[in-house]
């Protein structure tokens, strides 16, 4: 269509609109499919710190130990605090459970004695724990019988105990954790006259488990030495890989069982349902917002073909079709939704981007980008503002 005849048209069919309305449809529309991109957005990024690949790998998933609750039945029962062979297995057929991991104890006595600047001597409590429930494995984990030096997991949290209360109330420095990996450390096991000498060091930090971890063949070996006590035994702790401990029926289960666990690692279920709240409310008024912005848009649309019914007449008789001027008026909305489309994207995109630079200040993972369930959200409602455009014209013009 050449430029003189989409000037005659121009003048003809949109002379004197009412800006006005036109402005505040499309306001409706930018508020409504901003809020519903930013509900799904929400949802999506929630379910990416659940379920998705982080930054180091599986960050999706939740680590939780757990242990039988010591109550007043149980308290003087012998194994009564213990995970049977079918409580293992009840777990492991639990919907949200992925991996159940034995952690054992020693049952052992174990002398610790630290030289350096930190000179104390203590009892010290080990646990071990399969490697791959293992934050991250250092590359000297292993051991083997006759090897006298023992590498040692501390965690984070004990580390944050003796530099914040144990070391102010007894005159002791503080430590870094690369400090903490310097400090010689000497361990005794086993009861006096068979007791053996070993040298250990600190070669890493846990934020998963609250306890010093060595490897798990030096417990093994010292529980079958000194206590006779041989690999597979009842265990009083399991470590379980969770996929979404959020779960109702998953907590439910917990708690029907009598198990125990930190209450901070099950804080998703709560964060869950106020994100459930958060995104179902704000995708309903998204709608609302859209459906009237949608029909103030439709309507501007139809009132402005009602109005140039003589010009509609008179294009008609000098040979214009009903599929030409459908084309033209098409042409003059359709930007106007592509725009309120790309406005609404790139506001996401941007919020996106804050979300993400807020999370990484938290110690949490999240993309720089919106993903796939918001870009089909915007397809979707895209679609759907074009079909309900298009047909309007059509409609209004055949009339």
């Amino acid at each position: 269509m050449k430029q003189a005849q989409k000037s005659m048209l121009k003048h003809l069919l949109l002379y004197g609109t009412g800006r006005g309305r036109l402005w505040a449809a499309i306001g409706a529309l930018f508020v409504g499919n901003f809020l519903l991109l930013a509900s799904v957005l929400i949802w999506w990024n929630f379910n990416e710190l659940l379920y998705g690949k982080g930054e180091h790998g599986d960050a999706g998933s939740t680590y939780l130990v757990v242990g039988k609750q010591v109550t007043n039945t149980n308290v003087g029962l012998k194994g009564g605090t213990l995970f049977a062979d079918a409580d293992i297995a009840g777990l492991k057929q639990t919907p949200q459970v992925q991996e159940v991991g034995i952690i054992t104890s020693n049952k052992f006595p174990v002398w610790a004695v630290l030289g350096g600047q930190v000179a104390m001597s203590t009892d010290l409590p080990l646990e071990g724990v399969p490697d791959k429930f293992l934050d991250q494995k250092p590359t000297d984990w292993d051991w083997k019988p006759g090897r006298r030096d023992v590498p040692i997991i501390m965690s984070t949290q004990f580390l944050g105990l003796y530099n914040y209360v144990f070391a102010p109330s007894q005159g002791l420095p503080q430590l870094s954790e690369s400090s903490v990996k310097m400090i010689a450390l000497r361990i005794k096991i086993g009861p006096e006259g068979r007791a053996e000498t070993y040298s250990a060091h600190v070669v890493g930090f846990s934020d998963r488990i609250n306890s010093v971890i060595a490897p798990q063949s030096f417990i093994d070996y010292g529980n079958e030495r000194f206590a006779g006590q041989t690999a597979g035994a009842q265990p009083s702790q399991l470590i379980l890989k969770v996929k979404d401990p959020s779960d109702r029926h998953f907590t439910d289960y917990l708690k029907e069982k009598g198990y125990s666990t930190n209450n901070e690692n099950l804080r998703w279920s709560r964060i869950r349902e106020i994100v459930e709240v958060v995104t179902t409310a704000t995708g309903v008024l998204a709608v609302l917002l859209m459906g009237i912005g949608a029909l103030v848009f439709i309507l501007f649309i139809e009132l402005t073909i009602a109005r140039a019914h003589g010009s509609l007449l008179l294009l008609k008789e000098i040979g214009y079709g009903p599929g030409s001027l459908s084309g033209f008026m098409l042409g003059r909305f359709v930007p106007l939704i592509a725009g309120v489309v790309l406005a609404s994207s790139g506001a996401i995109t941007v919020l996106q981007y804050v979300a993400m630079r807020r999370a990484a200040e938290s110690g949490l993972w999240l993309h720089t980008l919106p993903g796939l369930p918001v870009w089909v959200a915007m397809s979707a409602s895209t679609a759907v503002l074009l079909l309900l455009v298009v047909r309007s014209v059509r409609a209004a013009i055949g009339k």
